[in-house]
Formats: C-alpha cells, structure tokens, sequence
C-alpha cells in the first residue's frame, strides 16, 4: 500500500525557485543572445534613453522654473517611468510567447511574469544607479538629500509597475485586446506620469486631477529625497498603497484564473 505525501513548504519553495532561475536565464538568452554585451543591453537599454533626455534637455537649455539642476530632474523622473511602463509592456505578451512552457507542470503563468518583472526592475534600477553615479562622478549631479527616501519612492514606484504588469500580462490570456489598449495607453501616461514636471507646477485643479494617479506619487516621493525641499512636493504615501495594493490583488486575482483557463 502506497501512500502520497504532500510536498513541505520549504520543498515547493526550492522548486518555485529553480523554476525562477531557470526562466530567468531562458528569458535572457532568448532576448539577449549568449554574449556578455547582450546581458548588458539589459541595462544599457534605458539608460542609453535616459541619456538621451537628459542630454537632449541640457543642450536645449529648457528650464523648468526650480533649483533643480536639469540632468538630475531627467535622470529621476525618466528613470521611473521606464520601470513600471517597460515592466508592464513587457508582460503583456509574456503568456503568449511563453505558452508552450506551461505544459510543463511546475510551470505557472505567474512564474512567466514575475520573471519579466524582475528583469524590467533589476535593468531599470541599475541603469538608475549607473546613471547617477556617473552623473555624480562628473558633476553633472548633487548627491541625495535623503538617500531612505529616494529608495523608498523607488520601491514603490516598482511596486506599482509590478502590480500593473501582472494585471496587464495575466488580462492578455483572455484577450489580445488587452495589449492593443495597454500600448497607447501607456503613452497617454508617459506626460502624466511626473517625469516632465512637478505637481506644484501646475493649476491647483489639474494637480488634483494628476494625483489621482498613483505613480505620480512615487516620483513625487522619489524626487523630495533626492532634491529636499528645493521644491514643494505633494504625494499621498497611504493613497498610494492603497493602490498598488488594489492592483496587486486585482492582478493576482487575474492571474489565477488566467491559470485556470489555460489548464492543460
């Protein structure tokens, strides 16, 4: 007589891991080649745009009306933005490209998105460090005011694509639809995200408008840290959560029945 044992906690968790790492290297290779520099567009992707910006900026001589020095305001909000539209971009064909994996049984939708999460967020976050070290380094850059804050509006402005993206790339296993509406509307939210301006620029009705959006918070928090009080900042820590956190169970919740759909 045989008797089946339910797999230990610490077990699953040793294989989702090996999963984990096994898609990460797979999603590299296939995206970036075997050779060390294809590893490196990772990063040297967004920040090569950043780049652009800020030079672009720097050489028009635009003025934004604040002491903020013009590099570094790029480099801050250009940055973020990068993260969470490339996180959720990314995931939006994540399922359809990676469909044929989940036939394999330790295979799940999830595993597939948080993979392309991880590698928009890891490749954002270290063109942002190269960036400003390198900016820092030749002047072009003030050091941090306040170094914890900068990481925390980091963090949530990544929570908030990570969020997004599984909303996004779980919705595509229901519809292509999905994808198409996400594409233009993530550059309807690019000029809106925070990247180009501050919220205390703008008319007292139209920031209302602008902080109902959540990352606008982020960059908000993001920027107060880096810059201090140079500028007047407005940002909700609590609204903000309380979003990211409605995403990240809506897209959770999408990803399971996506799951189920999709059973072989």
């Amino acid at each position: 007589m045989t008797t089946e044992t339910t797999p230990s906690l610490l077990h699953s968790f040793r294989i989702q891991r090996r999963v984990l790492h096994a898609l990460l290297l797979r999603e590299i290779i296939t995206r970036f080649g075997r050779q060390n520099l294809g590893v490196l567009w990772l990063v040297g992707e967004p920040m090569l745009f950043t780049l652009g910006v800020a030079t672009l900026w720097a050489i028009s001589g635009m003025h934004h009306g604040s002491g903020m020095p013009i590099v570094a305001f790029a480099v801050t909000g250009y940055s973020s933005v990068l993260m969470w539209r490339n996180s959720a971009s990314r995931s939006s064909s994540a399922v359809v490209q990676n469909k044929p994996l989940l036939f394999h049984r330790n295979v799940q939708i999830i595993d597939v998105l948080l993979t392309r999460i991880a590698l928009e967020i890891g490749g954002a976050t270290s063109s942002f460090i190269v960036l400003s070290l390198l900016f820092i380094f030749v002047g072009w850059m003030p050091t941090p005011v306040d170094f914890p804050e900068v990481v925390f509006g980091w963090i949530m402005l990544a929570w908030f694509g990570a969020s997004l993206a599984l909303l996004i790339g779980a919705g595509t296993a229901f519809s292509e639809i999905v994808e198409r509406l996400w594409h233009p509307a993530a550059y309807l939210l690019f000029p809106l995200s925070g990247a180009g301006f501050m919220v205390d620029w703008m008319p007292p009705d139209l920031q209302k408008l602008l902080l109902l959006l959540p990352m606008v918070h982020g960059t908000e928090i993001l920027r107060e840290g880096y810059f201090g009080n140079v500028v007047r900042t407005h940002y909700d820590v609590s609204y903000m959560a309380m979003c990211c956190l409605l995403l990240s169970l809506a897209g959770l919740y999408v990803v399971r029945e996506a799951g189920r759909k999709l059973e072989f």
